[in-house]
């Protein structure tokens, strides 16, 4: 079997979240001396990228992309004992902070941009609903985060995530994460008002967004956030 065919094959074990075959052609791809990073871009990235443009055409739902993350994981269990270190920094998205703001109970919305994230190669730390302006810091601090992701499904809770990085500025630690915001009433004025770094529409949005600015290069603040709507 050639490169492209095995690298095509492992794209489709993710799209079709077959855990067991994806590493079964992971071990394959290793003994036939292909690039484990090549593998993982031009193979696995390319499924999991289709999958998330499924999910985005309501042609995949949650368990799909659940499927695909194991999947995921299956193929990178073999792929980076292969890799060297300096180059499997380059690959790792990094740990993202997640919870919906203060004041604001709503789930659902910020669940499912964490499976997306989580799914797409982030480490996710889901802080839950009500999470109030200090945990987010804390927690970041805690973990060593790359960004804190603030939902907000009310209006009135919006403001929470203004505070989120004012307080960010108040201890001196706004240049050491990228801060992100999301939710219904939350639009890309709001984001550039708020001098957040970035704004998804959805969660498959969250994930090209946060990717986006981890692999960017520029540090944060952003000069100017990155708005996904489309």
């Amino acid at each position: 079997m050639s490169e492209k065919e095995l690298l095509e094959k492992l794209a489709n074990t993710i799209i079709e979240g077959d855990e067991q075959t994806s590493e079964v052609v992971a071990k394959e791809i290793i003994a036939a001396g292909i690039d484990p990073v090549d593998a993982i871009q031009k193979g696995a990235k390319k499924g999991l990228d289709e999958i998330g443009e499924r999910f985005q055409r309501l042609e995949a739902f949650l368990p799909d992309l659940i499927r695909g993350g194991e999947a995921m994981r299956a193929c990178m269990t073999v792929f980076l004992p292969h890799i060297k270190a300096e180059q499997a920094s380059s690959i790792e998205l990094g740990k993202v902070v997640i919870g919906t703001v203060t004041g604001d109970i709503h789930d659902i919305g910020k669940s499912l941009v964490g499976t997306m994230l989580t799914v797409s190669g982030f480490e996710v730390f889901d802080l839950g609903t009500d999470v109030p302006i200090k945990k987010f810091v804390e927690k970041a601090e805690e973990v060593g985060a790359k960004a804190i992701a603030l939902s907000s499904l009310m209006t009135t809770s919006c403001y929470y995530q203004d505070e989120v990085i004012k307080y960010l500025k108040d201890i001196g630690l706004r240049d050491k994460y990228y801060v992100v915001v999301g939710g219904s009433p939350v639009t890309p004025e709001w984001t550039m008002q708020i001098g957040a770094d970035g704004y998804g529409k959805t969660a498959v949005h969250a994930s090209q967004l946060l990717e986006k600015l981890i692999k960017g290069g520029e540090a944060p603040p952003v000069s100017k956030p990155v708005i996904i709507e489309s």
